[in-house]
């Protein structure tokens, strides 16, 4: 007998889901049987193959863009999910900056940019989505092992994946009597398109931190999302959970 897929009925949206964590994320949840919303800012050419990649595995897709920094961007993306499959039934907050900012160089420039986008706007599109969420309803916040081990060399970064580990909990509190879960999954170093610039070369140095002794893939952070949205962690919330293989930054 065939099992139906655990997620069949879902409908989810994953922000910054046009590469590396987001669209491992995105693909993953699409496998499980859920329709996805794969949000993207700027590049509307990958945020298109991810969605090929999950209609050509028969999954149900749809690429939307919007720049969650801008606040007047964020409701729209809600409503792109009840255009396009009548329901929300999923929040990933994946997208999000990263520069490295030590304090003689840091800026307020950089603060806001890494804020408007890391914090304020996974905020505001929790809120437009908690709006038409139903009991049962999953938000996953993608933090980082920065926020509880941080690195001088990157201040503001680090300062708002610790906000985002707060509102996991704080949210988590305030929507759960709602029946609607928040989780967070912080990850340790992901070889992503991203680190391949900002952490060129530095794939051994973190593999000798690790002790599952290698950098984390995609699609590993994907499969600890799928945990946390199925129903095998229906008693989890307002907590975030480490993967990264052993490794404190």
């Amino acid at each position: 007998m065939t099992l139906p897929a655990p997620l069949a009925t879902k409908v989810a949206i994953v922000s910054g889901a046009s590469k590396g964590i987001g669209a491992a994320i995105a693909q993953r949840l699409a496998a499980d049987g859920a329709a996805v919303v794969v949000n993207y800012a700027r590049n509307a050419d990958d945020a298109d193959v991810v969605v090929r990649r999950i209609t050509a595995a028969g999954g149900r897709a749809v690429a939307v863009r919007a720049d969650l920094a801008r606040p007047d961007e964020v409701q729209p993306l809600v409503q792109s999910a009840l255009d396009a499959f009548g329901r929300l039934d999923i929040l990933v907050n994946n997208a999000g900056v990263y520069a490295p900012d030590a304090l003689d160089t840091l800026s307020a420039e950089s603060f806001d940019w890494h804020f408007q986008l890391n914090v304020r706007g996974l905020l505001l599109l929790t809120q437009a989505a908690a709006r038409v969420l139903q009991p049962g309803g999953t938000v996953i916040n993608i933090s980082s092992g920065l926020a509880k081990s941080p690195s001088p060399s990157v201040h503001v970064y680090c300062a708002t994946k610790g906000a985002v580990d707060a509102l996991t909990r704080s949210l988590g509190m305030e929507l759960g009597p709602r029946g609607i879960r928040v989780v967070g999954i912080a990850p340790g170093f992901v070889k992503t398109e991203g680190n391949a610039v900002s952490a060129a070369g530095m794939d051994d140095f973190f593999a000798s931190k690790t002790p599952l002794g290698r950098p984390g893939l995609p699609a590993d952070i994907a499969r600890a999302v799928a945990f946390a949205v199925g129903p095998d962690a229906a008693w989890v919330t307002g907590t975030t959970l480490d993967v990264a293989g052993g490794m404190v930054f």
